[in-house]
């Protein structure tokens, strides 16, 4: 019989201490993301309100969804901002990283300047954005002295989507520039050598040597940025405001989900199936882009 070690002894008096360790983890989890998520589908099934507990009633809601013109303005606002933001999130701090991780005089000052953002409130941000392009902000003002005149970036529908997209991708550049420059770090500088001996220049060694070595975390930026731009909130909640602009017409899926599902007259069965479908969206999303970047593997 072979010699008990401590290890096993540890074992046989508890057997469950593995999931002792776990425990407190998997009641975080359990609590915070486990139920709500349970709830939230079956709700998506009832029409429960705010104060009232609401009964099954099936696909009612998903049917409903199919006929709400607020939806599809939703749909259509969550759509655009992915594909106004992602593009520059997963480009510019490429850019950006390349540019801070040069070893010259006063390189940290600006790499702590352009992360700065990223630390900010997200509400700060946005009420400083909302004083600058506001009608009679310091932008307005600025392009009036130079005889522009004042432009309405708060009060006309597509000006305040870009609007709120330029805000998301300021405080995106220093996040997204720190993932890039873990990658960088990685790139032997012996292929960069060989490209130059070769007679290449800055741009061919960028798009021959750099954008393949960091192409996984391109990947990786494009499905971070896809997820957080599809439930965009903070932004055009701050700068639009409760109702979405003007009309309503600059609402969001996520702002239509908090719209509908708060209150005393909520209807959180209806915000319920509205949030299975920004769920279902961000995975088809994620999905979407790591298939194109198997595709591109093989």
């Amino acid at each position: 019989m072979a010699p008990s070690t401590p290890v096993a002894r540890v074992r046989r008096q508890l057997p469950t201490s593995p999931w002792l360790f776990a425990a407190p983890g998997l009641l975080v989890t359990g609590t915070f993301v486990l139920y709500p998520f349970a709830s939230t589908v079956a709700n998506a099934f009832t029409d429960r309100r705010t104060l009232v507990a609401g009964r099954f009633v099936g696909l009612a809601n998903f049917r409903e969804l199919l006929h709400d013109d607020m939806f599809w303005i939703g749909l259509r606002n969550s759509s655009l901002y992915v594909a106004g933001v992602v593009p520059a999130l997963v480009v510019l701090p490429l850019l950006l990283a390349l540019l801070v991780q040069k070893n010259i005089p006063g390189i940290t000052f600006f790499r702590s300047a352009f992360y700065t953002p990223v630390v900010a409130s997200i509400v700060v941000v946005g009420l400083i954005w909302v004083w600058l392009l506001d009608e009679r902000g310091l932008v307005n003002s600025l392009l009036e002295s130079v005889g522009i005149g004042r432009i309405g970036f708060l009060s006309d529908q597509w000006l305040l989507l870009l609007s709120a997209m330029a805000v998301t991708v300021w405080k995106g550049l220093g996040y997204y520039m720190i993932i890039y420059l873990a990658a960088l770090a990685n790139v032997p500088r012996e292929l960069h050598e060989a490209a130059a001996v070769d007679g290449a220049g800055a741009l061919r060694r960028f798009l021959t040597v750099t954008v393949p070595a960091v192409r996984s975390t391109m990947v990786l930026v494009g499905a971070l940025s896809s997820v957080a731009a599809f439930k965009v909130f903070s932004e055009v909640y701050l700068m639009a405001g409760p109702n979405g602009g003007p009309a309503g017409e600059d609402t969001t899926l996520v702002m239509l989900v908090q719209r509908t599902g708060t209150g005393l007259t909520g209807r959180v069965g209806y915000a319920s199936a509205l949030s299975l479908v920004v769920f279902a969206v961000t995975v088809a999303l994620m999905l979407l882009v790591l298939r194109a970047d198997r595709g591109e593997d093989s």
